[in-house]
């Protein structure tokens, strides 16, 4: 079978508008988010051994390594995610004729409502580790570049937007208080410091892209 990561960015759009309910926006979320750990990898590399950048050369070259190692990991999430759904589908589907078979049922759909919710939870934190490097980065890298640096962090925060979606409306299907009550905590504080750090980042862009305050 191929990977959703394999295929053509028409054959994905494709299987992405079918009538089947993976992939989903989950996937989307994850691919938004490595999109836009890309172009921080892009305009990084648009920015070491330029004259003038000189000084934050190291910072680049980190930040540069981090980003591609968050790019992959959310590529691969593109699929994980799918998975994850193709595994509460698959836990419903089970038999439910005796007690017994009831009781395996039953955990089989808590286990894979908390699988995924996981995949999601782990796309929306890498979303907000690439948007703590675009943060970073902001006002050290290339000028002519900076709109892309805008588009990154705007397609990340729509990556975690996304998989905090993806992750708050699984958590009523799960039983586990404990667990839903500190998932639910952690997506928010996510969401909050994720939408602050884009405006920051647009703040800092804007003088050169000709926009207003």
């Amino acid at each position: 079978m191929t990977l959703l990561k394999d295929m053509t960015l028409d054959t994905f759009s494709e299987k992405l508008a079918a009538n089947t309910a993976a992939p989903g926006g989950g996937s989307a979320a994850a691919l938004s988010g490595a999109l836009g750990a890309a172009l921080v990898s892009m305009v990084c590399r648009l920015t070491i051994g330029k004259k003038g950048y000189e000084e934050h050369e190291d910072d680049l070259k980190s930040v540069l390594s981090q980003s591609e190692e968050l790019r992959v990991k959310l590529v691969n999430a593109v699929d994980v995610d799918a998975s994850a759904y193709g595994m509460v589908m698959d836990a419903f589907s089970l038999p439910k004729q005796t007690e017994e078979e009831k009781e395996v049922r039953k955990n089989a759909i808590q286990k894979a409502f908390m699988e995924a919710c996981e995949s999601p939870r782990k796309t929306s934190l890498w979303c907000l580790e690439v948007l703590r490097l675009c943060a970073f980065i902001s006002g050290k890298v290339n000028v002519n570049a900076v709109s892309d640096l805008g588009v990154g962090a705007t397609q990340t925060l729509a990556g975690l937007e996304g998989a905090a979606m993806n992750v708050l409306i699984n958590l009523p299907s799960i039983k586990d208080e404990d667990y839903t009550d500190e998932v639910r905590e952690e997506v928010e504080g996510t969401q909050d410091e994720g939408r602050i750090l884009k405006s920051g980042i647009m703040r800092d862009i804007l003088p050169y892209i000709g926009g207003a305050d």
